[in-house]
């Protein structure tokens, strides 16, 4: 089986999957067979991670979010209106706080148009409360940086639809981070009881 396969078979089975993790299943882990303690780029398979991630980022059932732990999460297309159900929920969690830069970025992509580039700390904000989704691009330069779109914009763009209700979204999420074997205080929302 093709490494690239390997890890949409474990993606389909469990819904989310991390891009690397010490403990729960992860893409390094699944290509290296290790559970490695630091970055995979000195990894002996770093070019194979990077092909299959690269592969990854551009398949048509797979989403990379800042879903577990503020950290890379792979999602499945099956989960994606509950993804996108979250993400254009507004809610306090996401809000609350939001540094000003971050709120006219966002605002700025909620004028409509295409991506926006931008790099530092708003764009770590909108990520983490999960108010936008990101893909990394290289400049001309060799510069990283990121490029923000709105998730109605991307539900347009992918032919997605946020069918469920928010309430109902999370439980998916949450059901789906359990498989995995991640906690539910690893997801971004306050836990059930807590003030949302």
């Amino acid at each position: 089986m093709r490494p690239v396969s390997r890890v949409l078979t474990a993606l389909a089975g469990n819904g989310l999957l991390l891009k690397q993790d010490k403990a729960l299943p992860n893409v390094v882990g699944i290509l290296t067979g290790e559970s490695l303690r630091t970055s995979w780029w000195s990894h002996p398979k770093a070019h194979l991670i990077f092909a299959v991630l690269s592969e990854l980022a551009d398949h048509p059932d797979v989403l990379f979010t800042k879903l577990l732990h503020h950290k890379d999460t792979l999602v499945h297309r099956s989960l994606w209106p509950a993804v996108l159900a979250v993400g254009t929920a507004r809610d306090q969690w996401q809000l609350q706080g939001l540094s000003g830069e971050a709120k006219r970025l966002l605002e700025r992509l909620g004028r409509g148009g295409g991506p926006v580039r931008a790099v530092g700390a708003p764009v770590k904000e909108l990520e983490t409360r999960l108010l936008v989704t990101t893909r990394e691009i290289h400049t001309a330069s060799g510069r990283h940086e990121m490029a923000l779109e709105s998730w109605h914009a991307w539900s347009r763009r992918v032919g997605c639809s946020a069918s469920q209700s928010v309430p109902r979204a999370r439980k998916a999420l949450e059901e789906a981070a359990a498989t995995l074997g991640a906690p539910l205080k690893a997801l971004p929302w306050p836990a059930r009881g807590a003030a949302a």
